[in-house]
């Protein structure tokens, strides 16, 4: 099961209603996945404030406050924090490796689940419409949005465990379905220095596509490398500051479907998850073939 949901807005009209028409997108996928759930919203001026970087973590113990605080006086610039148990969202005018990098240094048991100059990650178990209203997601603004409800299957029902993942900056991945040869690709990366955060085999695909795009890939050729490289039933949105980009397996049994307007573009495992989006009546509506990669750019 899960639901996967996106939203890639191209009127900047619409960019204060990002959070709403995301939340309402969510929640109609709740029986899909009423685990846990997570979203990704970029370009929030609160979540992420322009000339910071925003780092996310997920079960840090501090409040943020006194996280804030504390990483102010080590780094020597203001640092300011938000509390969204049970993640917590930093942010800080220096590069976001020194950001991420001290917070592991001061709270080590907390996982870094976001990090960018425009993308803010929440993750939390329970219903995702209420962890959505708890979040704040309806009031959030931005250009693009992306979500995922989760109905475990290939590890514990845990935040760690839930979508998106975001291991490189201002990637997102959220992915339906399972890959059946994760563990082998995940020994490979490992071997190359590649670090885990969980067991879950959704991350080794975001993983396998960060150090793609590290390695200078663009998001086309890095999911066709996925294509190659992994087995299994799935759809996966993969997001970065500047794309938005779907990607089905040979047999596309996960469901999917896009809508596409002059205003936006949006992505969701159900339509009635895009029926209440503004202009869907003029949308473009299409099922995206099995293994061909779509990439809309901001």
């Amino acid at each position: 099961m899960c639901g996967i949901v996106g939203l890639h807005l191209r009127e900047p009209a619409l960019y204060p209603r990002l959070g709403a028409l995301l939340a309402t997108m969510l929640s109609e996928l709740v029986d899909r996945g009423p685990d846990s759930a997570g979203m990704a919203i970029y370009g929030d001026d609160t979540w992420s404030p322009a000339g910071h970087s925003t780092v996310t973590l997920l079960g840090n113990p501090v409040a943020a406050a006194s996280l804030a605080a504390e990483l102010s006086t080590e780094l020597g610039v203001t640092v300011t924090g938000i509390d969204k148990a049970p993640t917590t969202v930093l942010h800080a005018p220096v590069g976001h490796e020194i950001l991420a990098a001290a917070a592991r240094t001061a709270v080590p048991s907390a996982r870094l689940i976001g990090f960018g100059s425009e993308l803010t990650v929440l993750k939390g178990t329970g219903n995702p419409r209420e962890l959505a209203r708890a979040f704040g997601l309806p009031n959030a603004r931005g250009w693009q949005g992306v979500g995922h409800t989760r109905m475990a299957t290939e590890s514990a029902v845990v935040a760690e465990g839930s979508h998106p993942f975001s291991v490189g900056p201002d990637q997102c991945l959220v992915h339906n379905g399972s890959f059946s040869n994760h563990m082998s690709i995940k020994h490979q990366l490992e071997r190359e220095g590649v670090v885990f955060d969980s067991e879950n085999d959704t991350e080794v695909g975001a993983r396998f596509v960060a150090k793609q795009l590290a390695e200078g890939a663009d998001l086309e050729k890095a999911l066709l490398a996925l294509n190659e490289a992994f087995d299994g039933f799935y759809t996966l949105l993969v997001s970065t500051a500047e794309s938005f980009a779907v990607l089905r397996d040979a047999i596309s049994c996960k469901p999917a479907i896009v809508a596409e307007t002059n205003q936006w573009v949006a992505m969701a495992s159900e339509y009635r998850a895009l029926a209440n989006l503004p202009g869907i009546g003029e949308a473009r509506i299409f099922e995206p073939e099995p293994e061909e990669v779509y990439v809309w750019h901001r």
